[in-house]
This record gives structure tokens, C-alpha cells and sequence, in this order.
């Protein structure tokens, strides 16, 4: 019977319209111990991006048809692949096209020849500094961070999983990234249009999205936080915070309703101890009553219920 490895593979998206190209660098990375995808074309990555997310794509720029560039753009429109780092391969090496590279969002630039060493040695950091920003977003939504960062034009560098959400309940889809980046692109074209920040009087650092029926999504300008990357706090209209959303629905107390959101969130009851600064003992009682007043019987359904709540489902 095979035994199952101890961790799982990093997958590697290779897009290259080379056959020579594509069975060279399949052989080398799954020697080294990745799991490979192939894709001839830029479209062909596009329909593997939607059905696996990659942890890295290496991206040929010069493919018939859509070339490599477009493709990044494209790969980058999609939210869950939009934080997957793409390192382009091409025997360009004008620096136009470099810069063109890295506009459309490949975080790196390699010139054929490949060589497998420093290839490997590339994916290692890049797929590092992945992890460790997605670590960040991770720990951001934890703490109930209801954030995203864009581009210039609108399109998603990356959200929060508890802004995606608050997202999705606001404007009734499961897509409601969609609705809202596009608001904030004409917002910031808008804003570019009366000089962005720098012209006199200007304040204008948030706007409303309104959907039929639903509670309105304030959505707050925070500032730019890289190269083209800029950052925007949602919050939902009615300005309540996630205890006391809580709090008001199920009547709770102020203590009952901390523990509750930290239950939502996954939290222990000895961790939820830690954060509040009580005992084990006593978030056992605060859960007891709070079991009573939602009318269920474990923290998994009250965690249920405290979801709905926040997220308006």
C-alpha cells in the first residue's frame, strides 16, 4: 500500500507553447519535488486557473494568439488567483519588456535558456514571500479586518476572507468582488479626475455602494501601500461593530457577546480566556447562557448562528 507524503506538493502551473520547453521543465520540477500543470496557451491557463489554483506560474511572454502578458492580466482579474506570484520566461530582454512584465503583475523575469538552478532557487523565494503574505491576510481577518487592496484600475490584488464575505452579503452574489471593484474604479477615475489627493479641499476618502433591499457598504480609502496597490476598509452601513450586531440580535450581554464572536471565529475556550482575560471557567458559564438565549444546544450551531448574523445570511 503506498504511503501518502508527509506534506503536500507546491503545484507549479507551467504556460508555454513549447513542447521542448514544457517536457524540460516537467521533468526538472517534479524532481525536485513539485507537482507540475501544462498549458500551451494562455487560454488553456485561464480554464486551469479556474478549477485549481496554482502556488506559482511560470508564464512563457511570447505564445501565439494571447501572448504571456495578457495572460498575466487576465490571471491576475481572478480573485483567487490573484495573489499567485507569475514569473515570466522569454528570450526578451529589452528593458520594455521587462517593465511590461512586471506591470502586468509577474513578480519576476527570467531569460531563455532556463537555467534549473536558479529557477528552482526563484520559486523558493517567491513561493516564501507568498506564504508569508498570505500569513498576513490570514492574521488581518482574524482580528475582523474587513479589507481589500486594489490596482489602479479597480481589479482585486487581494481581500480578506471576512471582507469577501461582508462583500458577497451586501450585494446578494457570490461574486460581489465583481460589483464592488468596479464601483471603486470609476470612484478612483472619478477622484484622479479632481486631482486624487493633492488638490486643494479635496476629502472626499469614502462612497456608499446601495443594493436593492440590502444594507449599504460604506467603503473607506486608506491609502496607497505599494506600487500601484491601494488599500480600502468596508464596513457595512449601519456602523455597528461585530459584538454589537451580536449583542442587539440575541440580546446579549457585552461579555456574552465577545465570547460569542470568538466562538464564530473558530477560537477555543481557553484561547477566548486568553484574549478576554478570563478563566476557562468562566467562558464556560458566559457559553452556557449564551447557548440559552440563541436556543441551541453547542458551539458549533452557535457559531452557525453568529455567522448569519454578521454576514447576513
Amino acid at each position: 500500500m503506498p504511503v501518502a507524503d508527509a506534506t503536500p506538493r507546491d503545484i507549479v502551473l507551467i504556460v508555454d507553447d513549447s513542447p521542448e520547453a514544457l517536457g524540460f521543465l516537467t521533468e526538472a520540477l517534479e524532481q525536485s519535488g513539485f507537482s507540475v500543470l501544462i498549458a500551451t496557451s494562455g487560454s488553456a491557463a485561464l480554464n486551469i486557473a479556474d478549477r485549481i489554483t496554482p502556488d506559482i506560474i511560470l508564464l512563457d511572454a511570447v505564445m501565439p494568439g494571447m501572448d504571456g502578458f495578457e495572460t498575466c492580466v487576465r490571471l491576475k482579474a481572478n480573485a483567487s488567483v490573484a495573489q499567485v506570484p507569475v514569473v515570466f520566461m522569454t528570450g526578451l530582454t529589452e528593458t520594455e519588456h521587462v517593465v511590461r512584465a512586471l506591470e502586468a503583475g509577474g513578480v519576476d523575469y527570467l531569460t531563455k535558456p532556463i537555467n534549473i538552478d536558479e529557477l528552482r532557487a526563484r520559486i523558493r523565494v517567491h513561493l516564501s514571500n507568498a506564504r508569508s503574505a498570505q500569513s498576513a491576510r490570514v492574521a488581518l481577518d482574524a482580528a475582523g479586518r474587513h479589507l481589500l487592496a486594489v490596482r489602479g484600475d479597480g481589479t482585486v490584488r487581494w481581500s480578506t476572507p471576512q471582507a469577501t464575505r461582508l462583500v458577497n452579503a451586501a450585494t446578494g452574489s457570490d461574486d460581489g468582488l465583481a460589483v464592488v471593484t468596479g464601483r471603486i474604479a470609476a470612484w478612483m477615475g472619478e477622484r484622479e479626475g479632481r486631482g486624487g489627493e493633492k488638490q486643494s479641499g479635496e476629502r472626499q476618502t469614502s462612497f456608499t455602494l446601495h443594493q436593492a433591499g440590502r444594507t449599504g457598504l460604506q467603503i473607506s480609502y486608506l491609502g496607497a501601500i505599494g506600487a500601484n496597490e491601494y488599500l480600502f476598509r468596508l464596513t457595512a452601513e449601519n456602523g455597528m461593530s461585530d459584538d454589537e450586531m451580536l449583542r442587539q440580535h440575541f440580546l446579549l450581554t457585552q461579555r456574552e457577546s465577545e465570547v460569542l464572536l470568538w466562538i464564530a471565529k473558530g477560537k477555543s475556550n481557553r484561547d477566548i480566556g486568553e484574549i478576554l482575560g478570563l478563566s476557562a471557567r468562566t467562558v464556560t458559564k458566559h457559553l452556557e447562557q449564551i447557548y440559552v438565549k440563541l436556543g441551541v444546544e453547542n458551539r458549533a450551531s452557535a457559531a452557525v448562528k453568529a455567522t448569519q448574523v454578521l454576514h447576513g445570511i
